[in-house]
């Protein structure tokens, strides 16, 4: 097996680890975002806490499998394969997204939060549409 199908296969892993917690973490603003409990409020404190650190290190290890995806192909299919450059600017906009998230947790953390529970259902779509192009822009490569 080549060092490139390795790269490849644990690529795709841990950015499928890292989305099921990027997918499930803005639902978990959304409900601390609609409560009032104290309670149901620390408890969501930590599970939003946990959850973001656990899939942190899966965001790290989806870059690192990128990056040597992307130098095992060399510089001279990147030179020309212009989707992915498309594809590396929305994912920075996902590492931007997950930072952001940091962000949240913190303001709900200090009970700062100022927004609803409809800018997190919004704010919970956005890397699905993102992950869509992504993933349309990685099986078809266009030629753009």
């Amino acid at each position: 097996m080549s060092a490139l199908l390795i790269y490849k296969a644990l690529h795709v892993f841990f950015m499928i680890a890292w989305f099921a917690g990027i997918f499930y973490l803005p639902r978990l603003f959304v409900y601390h975002a609609m409560s009032e409990e104290k309670s149901c409020n620390s408890m969501l404190k930590v599970m939003e806490r946990r959850l973001l650190y656990f899939v942190t290190p899966f965001a790290v290890l989806t870059a690192v499998f990128g990056v040597l995806t992307i130098v095992e192909y060399g510089r001279d299919w990147f030179k020309y394969s212009m989707w992915m450059h498309y594809k590396l600017v929305l994912v920075i906009v996902l590492y931007i997204y997950h930072g952001y998230c940091f962000k949240l947790l913190a303001d709900f953390k200090h009970d700062r939060n100022t927004r609803s529970h409809r800018f997190y259902r919004i704010f919970n779509e956005l890397p699905v549409l993102v992950l869509l192009v992504i993933v349309f822009l990685a099986i078809t490569k266009p030629s753009l």
